[in-house]
């Protein structure tokens, strides 16, 4: 069977990345950008950073907003339709999961016109175009959708969220400059950070796994480790961004692993708490990454072992079992000594019958690496119970 990994075609990385943005634009002979990022972005003048490079070098854009954090069909709708009324002929997204998600959803609608009830996209598409020539420009060190072949849209009217998996929508140009992530809040930088580690470790864990995606996941669950605690500091004290730095390439490098292995019941359920309670993601991935662990670690022992070695415990001396549970008490701490909350007080009793099924449903389910059940998920829910 052969193993495929799909990748940017080029990425950028550093302080100072997006300054070759205008560059990569000209170069193809893109005459207009319709750029997706989020109201607060531009509100906050990050999205004018990048626009100011585009005045600069006399590049014709037009801004997109209508995004919310957990972005929906009609964002999406909208987006298609601003596409058009702007003459654009490429996207420059910027932002979070949430702009960069929003931005692939278009891009694969302009140049597959007949997804355009979006929610035929659930899934592995059968699209035949790539989509729209796409920028992506993270401003959050976490989601890595600027690497991914996969993005998450929002039902309202059915209460849920699906993924959609599609290597035609992979960004082109990757632009990783830690400097756009320089004005995340600590709250912020905690959340994205920790669905950073979730990716690496998910993906490291998941059914899909081989050499390749291993050697991603490895060094990113280890730069994360090493950075996530100092990056939040950052945040909270405005001090020099040697912890962003860090995470900005970790975050990446997770991406470029999981993107192409699957992840697992863990983001499963997140995708779930997020569509029924709007739990923001990184935090219902924090919450439920040690639990997910415990649940795997009778088939995954040897690799959670190899997960604590990574988080920097010293396991000389440890069985594989004790060195396992070592990374899933490395985990909890590390989501403690940066606030994230441990229990989702919105789960309600009553509900818990319709979030299993559907975590059972989402498409990351089945790269567990361990089968779960409908009374088993209904049990791993309630462990974040208040």
């Amino acid at each position: 069977m052969a193993n495929r990994f799909v990748l940017n075609t080029i990425s950028y990385h550093g302080s100072g990345a997006i300054s070759e943005i205008p560059g990569e634009i000209r170069r193809r002979g893109f005459q207009k950008a319709l750029v997706c990022s989020d109201p607060d972005l531009v509100k906050f003048g990050i999205t004018k950073k990048v626009t100011d490079l585009l005045d600069n070098d006399g590049v014709a854009w037009e801004m997109f907003s209508d995004i919310k954090p957990n972005p929906t069909i009609e964002n999406v709708q909208h987006g298609v339709a601003a596409y058009h009324d702007a003459d654009a002929d490429m996207i420059v997204a910027i932002g979070g999961g949430s702009s960069m998600d929003t931005a692939k959803a278009i891009g694969i609608i302009v140049t597959n016109p007949e997804f355009a009830d979006v929610r035929s996209l659930e899934g592995v598409a059968e699209t035949k175009n790539h989509a729209a020539f796409t920028i992506a420009v993270p401003t959050t060190a976490g989601t890595a959708a600027e690497v991914t072949i996969n993005y998450v849209i929002t039902d309202t009217e059915k209460v849920r969220k699906f993924v959609c998996v599609d290597v035609n929508d992979i960004p082109e140009v990757a632009i990783v400059d830690p400097d756009m992530m320089a004005s995340m809040p600590a709250g912020l930088t905690a959340a994205t950070g920790m669905d950073a580690l979730t990716h690496a470790i998910e993906g490291y864990t998941t059914q899909g796994a081989w050499e390749l995606s291993d050697m991603f996941h490895l060094k990113a669950i280890e730069l994360i480790s090493k950075n996530l605690r100092d990056a939040v500091a950052e945040a909270k004290s405005g001090s020099p961004a040697s912890g962003r730095e860090g995470m900005a390439l970790g975050q990446y490098i997770a991406g470029m692993g999981f993107s192409n292995v699957g992840l697992g019941i863990d983001h499963a359920m997140a995708h779930t708490l997020s569509a029924h309670y709007d739990t923001p993601h990184g935090v219902a991935c924090a919450m439920l990454l040690p639990i997910a662990m415990e649940f795997n670690k009778p088939v995954i022992a040897e690799r959670l072992a190899n997960v604590a070695q990574a988080m920097g415990v010293d396991t000389a001396g440890m069985g594989t079992e004790e060195a396992a549970d070592a990374a899933i008490a490395a985990v909890r701490q590390l989501s403690a000594d940066i606030d994230i909350a441990a229990t989702c007080p919105a789960i309600r009793e009553e509900d818990l019958d319709r979030i299993a099924d559907d975590a059972l449903a989402d498409a990351c389910y089945p790269g567990n690496p361990r089968e779960a059940d409908h009374d088993t998920v209904v049990g791993l829910f309630r462990k974040i119970m208040a």
